[in-house]
């Protein structure tokens, strides 16, 4: 997004200084409005400054944990620090007094910095008319291009609260719902909607602005611009709460209407015929550098400036200048596929290719040398803060960095791509009308979804008419093409899976050599993980929330 950076820091300075109250109440955002539209009115490029304030708060998945991936809370992956916060996550140790993903604060000062600039934006012509020429013909242009993009920021301002609506929703269900800011007189303990009042907001939230959403920035005249919200990803986003919404964990009673808005959801955003898989060859440079944001595949991506800290984290502790950070699993390896014999001598061989493209195995070339495990190897596992399951992190890594002199590239955060939407398309497709089934009026059948995805990665059909073994098949193909990319947890809770998946332990590799110099592999358990089903499925409310409300309010059950 043009001058997106620079305006969202000046912008963040200017709502630090009218809210009030964040310290003790993250609801209190309370602004003197005394003052404030004054100072707007007599400045329209004030006005543009609070239109990006809601994107200011966006949360870089790269960075969610221990300024790293969320993977390492999964079974994707084992954090290499035994002291992490995702340790403390994946062993318990949290609660509603401490959360090492606790930004319910955050998420409602980006929710009031929305409403304050929609209740500002409703008086936008008088605002961007003021103290400028609105009547010749060279300013006439300015102005109506002013206008035109106050209405598109408006309704993004809709799109984005929604969006952290969301993200509260999936951490801690039913939250309180917040429209308007608050006055300093107003009492801002408010009590908690339930989860499908929030699921309906956010839907009315998008039906109700989805109009006045430019169509595809990157494909518009304002391509400068890409990066904000679109009717693309505004749609993506519809798709991905409904299908939270249709599902066992919010669905138990399996009402296949909740199913069935989540697949017409999906299914309008392949009908926008804007997006596209990105061709199998050009897949494996898909995540690196500025790939993702010239992709058809990209629906919506965070932007960031250029540095180095997802390879200072990642790379392995032999490579100078990393710490081999989080270390994919040999639980998400050993589900990657084969895609011809089995080689006993390596394991690696034959494979889905998306394993070479998103983990670095043993003999794996990467950072131009050899990886090596074994006992006296460049990276052999006894040494301090090696790997601990064997593995390293591929995937978003440029290679090859020379972190020593402080190297640095773009990493764009894709937040919603078309793969996603085809299979969640087969997802929902296939809970009402099963894997071959299409009344006509739907772009393809379940099956046909699943299959672009795997086809482009060179797999063979999923061929099942079953729809038990189908909805597996799923589930199988969400973990290998959407790894490491924030959705493994959150599809744990949302099928009720995680019970069972997050208390099993987490496996590596060791690898030793024959005397001829061949390896050998042989799995471990190298990490447990403890998920109480009695309360884990949401996250606490933060305590201190609950004990300022005085009563108002209600923690989740057994926190």
């Amino acid at each position: 997004m043009k001058n997106i950076k620079k305006c969202g820091i000046l912008s963040l300075i200017l709502l630090l200084v009218i809210l009030e109250g964040c310290e003790k109440n993250f609801l209190d955002t309370k602004i003197d409005t005394s003052s404030t539209p004054e100072v707007i009115n007599s400045n329209y490029s004030s006005f543009f400054k609070f239109a990006v304030t809601p994107y200011t708060y966006l949360r870089n998945e790269f960075y969610l944990i221990d300024n790293n991936l969320f993977a390492a809370i999964t079974d994707e992956a084992e954090a290499t620090s035994s002291t992490s916060n995702s340790r403390n996550f994946t062993q318990g140790r949290w609660n509603a007094f401490q959360n090492p993903d606790n930004y319910y604060g955050n998420y409602y000062q980006a929710i009031q910095s929305a409403n304050y600039f929609l209740e500002m934006a409703d008086n936008y012509k008088t605002i961007l008319g003021n103290n400028r020429d609105t009547i010749s013909s060279s300013g006439n242009l300015g102005y109506h291009e002013d206008l035109k993009n106050a209405v598109w920021y408006r309704a993004e301002a809709h799109i984005v609260r929604a969006y952290y609506y969301f993200e509260l929703l999936k951490r801690y269900g039913g939250v309180p719902l917040v429209t308007h800011t608050f006055k300093i007189t107003d009492n801002t303990n408010v009590t908690r909607s339930g989860y499908n009042d929030i699921v309906n907001f956010i839907i009315s939230e998008i039906d109700n602005n989805l109009t006045e959403l430019q169509l595809n920035w990157k494909n518009s005249s304002y391509s400068d611009f890409d990066g904000r919200f679109s009717q693309g990803s505004a749609l993506a986003l519809k798709s991905r709460v409904l299908l939270y919404a249709a599902s066992p964990l919010h669905n138990p009673s399996n009402d296949i209407q909740k199913w069935n808005n989540a697949l017409l959801a999906t299914a309008a955003v392949i009908h926008l015929n804007q997006y596209s898989l990105e061709a199998g060859p050009n897949f494996k440079n898909y995540f690196s550098l500025n790939s993702t944001l010239t992709s058809n595949e990209t629906i919506w991506a965070i932007r960031s400036p250029q540095d180095n800290s997802l390879e200072k984290n990642n790379y392995p502790i032999a490579t100078p200048g990393g710490s081999s950070g989080i270390c994919p699993s040999q639980n998400l390896v050993a589900d990657f596929e084969y895609i011809g014999p089995a080689d006993p001598s390596d394991p690696y061989a034959n494979r889905d290719p998306r394993l070479a493209q998103y983990v670095v195995t043993q003999g794996s070339f990467w950072n131009n040398r050899t990886i090596d495990n074994s006992p006296g190897g460049t990276d052999d596992m006894t040494r301090p803060n090696t790997s601990k399951t064997g593995y390293y992190l591929k995937k978003f890594l440029s290679p090859n960095l020379d972190l020593l002199n402080n190297q640095a590239v773009v990493h764009n955060c894709v937040i919603f791509r078309y793969a996603e939407i085809l299979l969640n398309y087969a997802e929902a497709m296939n809970e009402v009308y099963g894997p071959d089934n299409n009344p006509g009026v739907l772009p393809m059948t379940a099956k046909e979804a699943l299959n672009l995805v795997r086809n482009r990665s060179g797999l063979s059909n999923v061929l099942t008419s079953d729809l038990t073994i189908f909805r597996l098949a799923v589930k199988h193909e969400r973990r290998i093409e959407l790894a490491f990319e924030d959705h493994r947890y959150w599809d744990l809770l949302r099928w009720k899976d995680a019970e069972a998946i997050l208390n099993q332990p987490i496996q590596g590799i060791v690898v030793t050599k024959n005397q001829n110099g061949t390896p050998n592999y042989q799995a471990r358990n190298v990490g447990t993980r403890l998920f109480d089903a009695s309360k884990m499925y949401y996250y606490p409310i933060p305590q201190t929330e609950i004990s300022k409300s005085k009563g108002v309010l209600t923690q989740n059950p057994n926190w």
